[in-house]
This record gives C-alpha cells, structure tokens and sequence, in this order.
C-alpha cells in the first residue's frame, strides 16, 4: 500500500502533495482527539457504515464508467470529496473501535487489525485529498 501511495503521489506536483500530506495529518489528529473525548458512539451505526460503503462503491463504478467515456472535471472533484468525507467518518469509527469503551469494541489480540484498519483509512484521505487538491504533470 506505500508503493502504490508513493507511485500515485509521483504524478501529482510536489506542493500538491506536500499540502495534502499536511491536510491529511490535521483531520487524521483531529478525529483521533474528538474520539478520545466525544460522549458520540459511532460503533453503534455499523449499518450506516455499511451503507456508505456500498454507496462509495456504487458511486465510485458510475464515475470510472462515465469518465471512460468523458471526463467531466465536476464528477470526479465530487467522488473525491465524498471519498475523503466517507473515509474520515471510517476513521472515526475504527479509531473508537481500538480505543473501547463504546457498544463495540475489538479484544486486544485484534489491535494489530484495528492498527491496519486506521492506516487504511488515513491512506485513503490522503489519496482523496490529493485528487482534490492535485494536478498531474
């Protein structure tokens, strides 16, 4: 996942993905300290999490159609934002996992799971960020 974070990162301008870097860094620290301190359960709308993931899939198949055909600049700056909003409510939900005290909660011989789970989630803002933020040499 780092090589193909670093090769994606290649195409993009370094100020692009510096900032990008830099962006993904403050939502990723600050979702970690409103999880630590929030009374908000977000392990209890596993459902819902479900659901804008099959929404992100769904949506994300319509984009790859219709952009191999047209590429329409509006489409592909909207599936971004919805991706980095969806993974940082992913984020949330997997960092309250690992840190207990909610309706679930993952067992301890699991944190190395949970671990990859929040390094997903952090890889994936950072992509969609950058195609936000990004334009390719």
């Amino acid at each position: 996942m780092g090589f193909m974070t670093g090769t994606i990162s290649s195409v993009y301008d370094t100020k692009a993905v510096i900032l990008a870097m830099i962006i993904t860094a403050v939502v990723s620290i600050s979702v970690t300290i409103f999880c630590f301190q929030t009374k908000v359960d977000f392990t209890s709308c596993t459902g819902l999490f479900c659901v804008l993931g099959i929404v992100m899939m769904v949506t994300g198949i319509v984009t790859a159609i219709v952009l191999s055909f047209k590429y329409i600049y509006w489409l592909h700056m909207v599936y971004a934002a919805l991706g980095a909003i969806c993974f940082t409510l992913f984020l949330a939900y997997d960092t309250q996992l690992v840190l207990g005290n909610r309706k679930h909660t993952i067992s301890p011989e699991d944190y190395i799971t949970g671990a990859l789970q929040i390094y997903t989630d952090i890889v994936y803002i950072f992509t969609f960020v950058l195609q936000l933020l990004g334009s390719r040499n």
